[in-house]
Order: C-alpha cells, then sequence, then structure tokens
C-alpha cells in the first residue's frame, strides 16, 4: 500500500473536518427555530387563506360500528357477506368479512360503498340510471348493483356503506341501510 504525504493527509484531514462540520453546523441550524415558532407561523399562514375547505369524514369507531351494524343485521337473517366502509374520497375506512362470505364479496363490497358516496344516492337507484345512461358503468371503481347506501351529514355525502354476498340486491342494500342507521343511535 502507497503511503500518503504529509500534505495529502492533513488536506483529506481538513476536508473531512469541513464536511463533518457543515454537517454538525446545518443539523444545529435546522433545529434552532423553536418547533412553536413554525406552528404559529403555520397557523397564522392558513388562517389567512380564503383558499381552504373543511370536508367531514366518519371516525374510525363510527365507521366500525355502521360496518358492524351491518354485518349483525345480515347474520340476523343467516346471510354470509362482506361489508365495507369508504370514506367521502373512496378510501376504504373498515372492512368486516363474515364467515362463509364468498370470494367475490369483499371487492364487490367497496365498490358498492364508493359507488354510494360518489353519487350521493343507494345503488339500487344508480343502477335504474344505467338504462338511460349505460356507460356509467364504465367509470373506473364503480359498481352499479343493489347493495350500497351513502352516509351524509347535513345532505351531503361523508362515507359509503357497500354489502355484498347475500342472495339478493336488495338484501345487501338493506343491511347496508342498517348500517347507515346504527349511526344516528
Amino acid at each position: 500500500m502507497q503511503k500518503l504525504s504529509r500534505r495529502t493527509r492533513v488536506l483529506t484531514v481538513a476536508a473531512t473536518a469541513a464536511v463533518l462540520g457543515a454537517g454538525t453546523f446545518g443539523a444545529v441550524s435546522a433545529s434552532a427555530g423553536t418547533p412553536d415558532a413554525a406552528a404559529k407561523a403555520a397557523v397564522t399562514a392558513d388562517a389567512g387563506d380564503k383558499n381552504l375547505t373543511r370536508s367531514t369524514h366518519l371516525n374510525i369507531d363510527a365507521a366500525a360500528k355502521a360496518a358492524q351494524a351491518a354485518l349483525d343485521a345480515a347474520e340476523k337473517e343467516n346471510q354470509r357477506v362482506t361489508v365495507a366502509v369508504v370514506d367521502r374520497d373512496g378510501n376504504t375506512v373498515v372492512t368486516l368479512r363474515g364467515d362463509g362470505a364468498g370470494p367475490q364479496s369483499y371487492e364487490s363490497a367497496e365498490k358498492k360503498a364508493y359507488t354510494a358516496v360518489a353519487w350521493n344516492a343507494p345503488t339500487s337507484e344508480l343502477s335504474e340510471r344505467l338504462a338511460k345512461a349505460p356507460t356509467l358503468k364504465d367509470i373506473p371503481g364503480t359498481l352499479f348493483l343493489a347493495g350500497g347506501a351513502p352516509v351524509t351529514a347535513k345532505g351531503a355525502p361523508i362515507a359509503g356503506i357497500g354489502v355484498a354476498g347475500a342472495p339478493s340486491g336488495d338484501q345487501d342494500e338493506k343491511f347496508a341501510q342498517a348500517g347507515v342507521a346504527a349511526l344516528g343511535r
């Protein structure tokens, strides 16, 4: 192995020290401001912004309560179903797959829930619209079969409950409506 000259060693040590010093200085500088000051600045900037909007969402406890109520209603009638609750944006919050529910029921329940919240209408009503506008079924992520029910707050959709797996969509939708009703109790 080749021995480095004294000059090379001094320059290498100096460069290493400079890099470490810059990193330390950057870390100290980044944390120099208090978190409270940054938070206050963010709140002040947001408070004056007229371009913000608020939306209402079910919390996890409410979504779980609705899903369990729908599943319980189905089990009382010896139906093996899957229940999905999605938020306003169609993101799944809770899914409960009942014992013996078919493999297709999971995806169908989520799609029915999404369709109900996206259109703010029970999916049984939406399936009737297909006769007039058959291309509705081409919208990604939707399923125009009975079994989905919207959850609203002040008339605006905030969630959807979808049920799939019963022999008829009417039964699926009845169970989804039981989930919606549980939120009013």
